[in-house]
């Protein structure tokens, strides 16, 4: 017989609201009931003590972290993962940077690798975000401009290939020649078509929208600005509801724009677009084989100053998002869970507390600092909560 175990005593955050002094009962790695008040009887309860209980974050942009690149080999990869899920990120979608096809193609196997494995020890990863290369020079950011490629559908045949079916997204600038022609080839791969590094103007953006784009990888950066005669991507993303990614490390976009997004869109996505120096501090890193350098938890190009990347976590991204943008609790968690697992088809799955979702959480304390993950109904190890930024 199937072990049946409580969580109780919790502030459980889910789709309908918060449920104060609410329980979740838990079988077999899976949600099979939630209340509030006194909890089912003769079942293994867990007294969480009025701490938060939010689903576990499902990270649509993730680099690496914990001193870990996710391109650097296999094993880096993995341990990536394992440390932000100790920071509440029970699913992740490994990004890769833009780098040369041979190597792109290399790391597509080890996402695969990880994604066949199944939830484990290092985490449980859903699949890879091609971040790059068919990408502007114009906005490359920390893309590697010496491996952007005007987009070519059998490249991505052969990326998708290599992937073995656990593609999941793909970014393109739409402006650039043959990129609406290829976001059909993205959505038959089975793998959401993003908007991102792009200088395009609003007309492109809407043309990559009809065309099956449904998500804009991390809105503002990355792209031309928002302007009152030329509304670019931003205006065109927030206009038709599209996903929109939003790093809230509060060094990409101001708390305030966090907050318009929130109130603009039901489809904020709060990501973290972390790179290895996460959970780090200072230093020197490298990024798609560029230098970089972190000085107060801000990573940039050591050559150019830009923005490569960031130190956040999911775990701060949801506190910054509650306390510093003024976002209720409800909205910061379903940007943390609920709407990415949407964005990727998983949302049946993951991403809310309610029966038949996996038995994956964060407990959060009063000051929404991670104390416990729970991933597959089992407590995984916890670091400290406190980031860089």
């Amino acid at each position: 017989m199937t072990a049946t175990r409580v969580l109780a005593g919790a502030r459980v955050v889910t789709p309908g609201g918060v449920l104060v002094d609410g329980w979740v009962e838990t079988a077999a790695g899976r949600i099979t009931d939630v209340g509030r008040g006194g909890p089912p009887a003769g079942t293994d309860l867990v007294d969480l003590g009025g701490a938060w209980l939010l689903p576990g974050f499902v990270d649509l942009h993730v680099h690496g972290g914990g001193g870990f690149d996710a391109t650097a080999s296999p094993a880096d990869m993995a341990a990536a993962v394992a440390f932000h899920r100790a920071h509440g990120t029970t699913r992740t979608l490994i990004s890769l940077v833009t780098a040369p096809v041979d190597s792109l193609v290399q790391q597509l196997g080890w996402v695969a690798d990880l994604v066949d494995a199944g939830p484990g020890p290092a985490g449980h990863v859903v699949g890879a975000h091609l971040e790059g290369p068919f990408l502007s020079h114009a906005r490359c950011g920390a893309q590697n401009p010496v491996h952007l490629l005007t987009p070519d559908r059998a490249v991505l045949a052969r990326l998708a290939a290599a992937g073995r079916g656990t593609l999941r997204s793909v970014t393109i600038a739409p402006e650039l020649p043959g990129a609406l022609d290829l976001i059909p080839d993205v959505l038959a791969a089975g793998a959401v078509a993003a908007i991102g590094h792009t200088d395009a103007v609003y007309a492109d953006a809407w043309a990559a929208i009809e065309a099956g784009a449904t998500l804009a990888t991390h809105l503002f950066n990355g792209m031309r600005p928002l302007h009152h005669r030329e509304p670019g991507v931003i205006a065109a993303a927030l206009g038709c509801g599209l996903a929109c990614e939003v790093i809230n490390d509060g060094v990409h976009v101001h708390p305030a724009i966090t907050a318009l997004v929130a109130r603009t869109s039901q489809n904020l996505v709060l990501v973290t677009d972390a790179i290895d120096a996460a959970g780090v501090g200072d230093g020197e890193f490298v990024l798609g084989g560029q230098d970089v350098r972190v000085r107060n938890g801000e990573a940039r190009l050591a050559a150019t100053g830009s923005l490569a990347g960031s130190t956040l976590t999911m775990d701060d991204a949801v506190r910054r998002a509650v306390l510093e943008c003024g976002l209720s609790i409800e909205v910061a968690s379903a940007a943390a869970s609920g709407n990415p697992a949407r964005v990727l088809g998983i949302d049946d799955q993951c991403g809310a507390i309610s029966a038949g979702r996996a038995a994956e959480f964060a407990v959060l304390d009063d000051d929404l600092r991670v104390v416990q993950v729970i991933a597959g109904g089992v407590a995984c190890e916890v670091q400290d909560a406190t980031t860089t930024t």
